[in-house]
């Protein structure tokens, strides 16, 4: 898995697997919709999806959260005064 961020943090993570991809939201319970997954080990606030193909992959919601996820403190970054 691979974790990206934006500004302060990181704020998303994804990851190729024999089967799906997994796309994993850092504090993914602040979206709207909500991610449908809850990924083991991750933390409790992470939310995501698992896509087995590309027919199942919704480039339109995918493209919102990332927006969402984007706008909000990242997780692990240096603390603003």
């Amino acid at each position: 898995m691979a974790y990206y961020g934006v500004g302060d943090g990181w704020c998303f993570s994804c990851g190729g697997f024999a089967g799906h991809v997994k796309l994993m939201f850092i504090n993914g319970v602040t979206l709207d919709p909500v991610p449908p997954v809850t990924p083991t080990g991750m933390g409790k606030a992470t939310r995501g999806v698992e896509i087995e193909s590309l027919d199942a992959l919704d480039e339109r919601q995918v493209a919102e959260w990332m927006t969402q996820i984007a706008s909000r403190p990242g997780v692990g970054g240096k603390k603003r005064s």
